[in-house]
């Protein structure tokens, strides 16, 4: 298989945890969503599933351990340059996870980590990174589905 242009796509996992009426969000410290609220996640490792990177990423950023319950989504995030060259392009696996322990708080490369409340994020009050409310979404399907 040839070399892809700056190693593009790089895989990465989200970790998608809800409790009550909350969803655990970090703001992003670096690029491309840097001062954003998301998911915590990040790059899966060689030989690393999405699912186990996506609890490790979770554990990293937050310190909040889950257990992951599988798979939400896949969401391609592609951003080029000004002139029109390929920047940044990422596949999320998304991953629904188990709520087990801890309290949030930022780690790794987040500034911020905290339960948010799911009516907040839905209803615009939080500057969140693209494709978190429709994930959200998913996720509270995905619950009332299997209640």
């Amino acid at each position: 298989m040839p070399d892809r242009p700056g190693g593009f796509p790089k895989l990465a996992a989200l970790a998608v945890t809800l409790v009550d009426d909350q969803v655990l969000l970090v703001r992003r410290r670096n690029p491309p969503d840097a001062g954003l609220w998301g998911f915590p996640g990040g790059h899966v490792e060689p030989g690393e599933t999405a699912l186990a990177a996506a609890i490790r990423e979770l554990a990293e950023e937050t310190g909040v351990i889950a257990r992951a319950v599988g798979y939400l989504d896949n969401v391609d995030v592609i951003i080029r340059d000004p002139s029109g060259g390929l920047s940044h392009h990422f596949l999320l696996a998304a991953v629904f996870c188990d709520y087990v322990s801890g309290d949030p708080v930022a780690g790794d490369d987040a500034l911020e980590a905290a339960w948010i409340a799911v009516t907040d994020v839905l209803a615009g009050r939080v500057a969140i990174s693209a494709s978190v409310d429709q994930l959200l979404r998913r996720a509270l399907t995905h619950i009332s589905d299997h209640q």
